[in-house]
């Protein structure tokens, strides 16, 4: 008897994302060595305050220069992480720059208020008015402090994505401020020239990382493909497919999982970027996105004409195969979700079992090439519905539908109630975590 092993594990199982993640937390380990060298170089001042205070600032400073790396989407490392995950640490990252700039500030004004003897408020003013630079940071701090009252979770919720995106905008402005004030007060720039070039190195990569992946690449790679709408497709009631046409679409790096930024050049709507997953694997001639009609600017798509002009930002995201670990997969999708994995099932290798969850049968968006899809890659399709209660994907239906779920790579997209009750049923069946690969499409769906 013949007997057919599975494809091996691919050999870069859990590297990419391992390597980028300590990679980062090296490179920020290194540079906080850096920068205490040089605070101790530039020698203490007399009160103590003033020293702690100097010493907030200049962590304040490295931290802000990290956040913008973190926000530049740079493609090595948005496909090793993933956007979600890089906004997540891009978020307590910047509460921990809040607090460590108002640190800088109270024990700075404290610390000259004690020397001069006289009040805060009055030392503040004073330097405000007096010290080169000061009013500068003031004002950065205010937009600072603006901008982390408005990513509270409160705040958050009731803002258009585009207010809170436009807001988020002064960040820069807070930057460029907070840099002139250190180049004007900074204790480490007038200690020694290789602490002025340090500092002037980090800026310079931090601005430069954004302007490459923020303005530059996507401007590059716009002109170089020339995105247009080449057809319009309803795939039901409230569910449209737009299909992409461009030049040199083989060389455009996308895989299947990844999502794009897509802004359609419209009178009414080239001012307005939506996240859509790839629906289908990218095969060198189009690209499709499939949305559901959840808002204002998804439920336009159907009326996009042929022929608009596309300006794509992307591809984004680390929702691939290349994070695999095991030959063997499990794709669960609910709702919406499943367009990205609709491009995985195209593109994976090795035996898949694929668990499409929906409401009801007239839900299932793409079931019809899912289905032919699954036929064709010999890969199991179970279409999951009615009530959640008791849900179809707990833990005990999980295992009936997949007993070997424990050796399986499991990708997961859809709702965030869904996705956090499978990722609690994973866990219960002590699914390995580096084995469960998923992005949360809030801003990639």
């Amino acid at each position: 008897m013949t007997t057919v092993q599975s494809p091996p594990a691919p050999p870069t199982a859990i590297r990419p994302r391992v390597v980028a993640r300590t990679g980062l937390y090296a490179v920020l380990a290194a540079n906080a060595a850096v920068v205490a060298y040089f605070f101790a170089q530039a020698g203490f001042a007399s009160n103590a305050l003033i020293v702690i205070g100097r010493l907030f600032g200049l962590y304040g400073a490295l931290v802000m220069a990290f956040q913008l790396v973190l926000v530049a989407r740079l493609p090595w490392l948005d496909r090793r992480i993933g956007m979600d995950r890089l906004t997540s640490w891009h978020r307590w990252t910047g509460f921990a720059l809040l607090w460590t700039l108002l640190a800088h500030a109270v024990f700075i004004t404290f610390g000259y208020a004690d020397g001069a003897g006289v009040g805060p408020i009055t030392e503040l003013v004073d330097l405000a008015e007096t010290t080169e630079g000061v009013l500068r940071a003031i004002v950065a701090l205010g937009i600072i402090l603006v901008i982390g009252a408005v990513s509270a979770r409160y705040a958050r919720r009731r803002l258009a994505y585009e207010t809170w995106h436009f807001i988020h905008l002064y960040t820069y402005v807070a930057v460029v401020l907070a840099l002139t004030h250190q180049v004007a007060v900074g204790s480490t720039f007038t200690a020694s020239s290789a602490a002025k070039t340090y500092w002037y190195g980090v800026w310079g990569v931090a601005l430069g990382a954004v302007v490459l992946g923020r303005l530059v690449l996507p401007l590059w790679r716009n002109t170089r493909h020339q995105y247009r709408v080449s057809a319009v497709v309803p795939e039901s009631d409230n569910v449209v497919s737009i299909h992409i046409t461009g030049r040199d679409l083989d060389k455009l790096p996308a895989q299947a999982g990844q999502f794009f930024l897509w802004r359609f050049l419209t009178r009414d709507r080239w001012w307005q970027a939506n996240p859509f997953s790839l629906s289908a694997a990218p095969d060198g001639r189009t690209l499709r996105l499939t949305a559901k009609a959840a808002g204002e600017g998804s439920a336009a798509l159907r009326h996009v004409k042929v022929g608009t002009r596309v300006f794509a930002e992307g591809p984004y995201g680390a929702f691939t195969t290349l994070h695999r670990v095991r030959s063997e997969s499990l794709l669960i999708a609910g709702g919406v979700g499943v367009t990205p994995i609709r491009a995985i099932l195209e593109d994976i290798e090795g035996h898949a079992v694929v668990l499409y969850r929906v409401s009801s049968d007239r839900d299932a968006v793409l079931y019809d090439e899912l289905r032919e899809l699954a036929l064709a890659k010999g890969a199991e399709l179970h279409l999951v519905t009615g009530s959640p209660v008791p849900d179809r994907l707990a833990p005990s239906e999980l295992a009936r539908l997949v007993p070997d779920i424990a050796d399986r790579d499991v990708f997961l997209c859809g709702p965030p109630p869904m996705m956090k009750a499978v990722l609690r049923s994973l866990g219960e069946l002590n699914v390995p975590k580096q084995q469960i690969h998923f992005e949360r499409f809030s801003l990639a769906g």
